[in-house]
């Protein structure tokens, strides 16, 4: 029976990571990051994916990585998610190192593990795993196009391109123009990438790379969401203890009381979710169906957890200057993220044989 409890070295790995973001990723700062237009934290970076080597969990020992599981990944957008980082962990240490992994690149792959190399898949955040992609041109050897909804592209060293010959290209980011578009998750930016003529290196077939990148990337969202989720409950609940009314704790009303035990139910659900996903995808087994039911479920759960944070923190949870709406953005993107719950519902439908009525 599969084990979906935290390990030692996993509650290990969460501690480092936590005691890290709670040194260099104070909330007061990401609102000051996401203020000034460029909320990138380099140094936070170097520290998490150099530093601790976080950045290779998934690239295996002999090509320079740490050799570890999705369910580390796991453990560590939680607490990415907990903080909403402004880091591109998910965008390169996941998705773009899944694709490079899928076409064998070693090379890359190794540049990836270390961390001085940032790589993007570019393919919009919203696609879903399975759905169709938008590929560039190739013509007379280079490539010709433009893509949009590129998260973290602004940051990114080489990026992935899918390519109308099917293939997937690294291409640097001198070799494209990345154009700012607005972005509800200020944390998490998405940008415009345009090709005219950039030089690319074929790596491997786009079809099957893009295809594991985003149905990791979903999976090992959950885990993000999850975070978030568990941030707003928590910290809620530390403040309706604190928050008088009618001289007593706000959180002794028996209405508050009921509306945060259901919360804490679902963000428990959520958690096994999560758990499952991230360990489906380390084992190879029920990996498609496993993900589908985490996705359909974390979304929903998250922004519910963000929004009760923001309306039971009063008047307080509506300022700039508090961070439960770094949360509730974070939660809404994420809740479009490789594929929308309903998408994922749709998929699950698909795979257990289930007729629409």
């Amino acid at each position: 029976m599969t084990d979906l409890l935290y390990s030692e070295e996993e509650e290990a790995l969460r501690a480092a990571v936590r005691d890290l973001l709670t040194d260099h990723c104070a909330p007061a700062d990401v609102i000051a990051r996401s203020e000034s237009g460029t909320p990138f934290d380099r140094a936070l970076w170097k520290s998490l994916a150099e530093g601790m080597g976080l950045a290779g969990l998934l690239v295996p020992e002999e090509q320079g990585g740490q050799g570890a599981s999705h369910r580390e990944v796991a453990v560590v957008l939680e607490e990415l998610g907990r903080a909403v980082a402004p880091l591109p962990y998910l965008t390169s240490a996941v998705v773009a190192t899944e694709a490079v992994l899928a076409c064998g690149d070693r090379e890359l792959s190794a540049q990836l593990a270390s961390g001085r190399t940032i790589g993007v898949l570019a393919v919009g955040l919203a696609t879903a795993p399975g759905a169709g992609i938008t590929a560039v041109r190739v013509e007379n050897g280079t490539l010709h196009g433009e893509l949009t909804g590129i998260a973290d592209a602004a940051v990114a060293d080489v990026l992935l391109v899918p390519a109308d010959d099917g293939g997937l290209y690294a291409v640097t980011a001198d070799a494209v123009t990345v154009t700012p578009q607005v972005s509800l998750d200020l944390t998490r930016p998405l940008a415009t990438v345009t090709l005219t003529g950039a030089a690319g290196r074929r790596v491997g077939d786009a079809e099957p790379a893009v295809r594991r990148a985003l149905r990791a990337a979903a999976g090992l969202l959950a885990s993000e969401q999850l975070g978030v989720a568990d941030w707003a409950l928590t910290e809620t609940v530390r403040y309706l203890k604190e928050r008088k009314q009618f001289n007593r704790p706000v959180g002794g009303f028996q209405a508050l009381k009921h509306r945060l035990a259901q919360l804490w139910l679902e963000v428990v659900n959520l958690r096994a979710a999560a758990r499952a996903a991230a360990d489906a995808l380390a084992s190879g087994e029920d990996t498609d169906v496993t993900v589908a039911v985490a996705q359909a479920y974390a979304a929903p759960v998250a922004v519910r957890a963000t929004e009760e944070a923001v309306q039971l923190h009063g008047g307080i949870g509506m300022t700039w200057e508090h961070p439960a709406h770094l949360y509730l953005k974070r939660a809404k993107a994420d809740s479009i993220a490789y594929g929308t719950a309903g998408a994922h519902r749709e998929a699950l439908a698909e795979l257990a044989e289930l007729q629409a009525p």
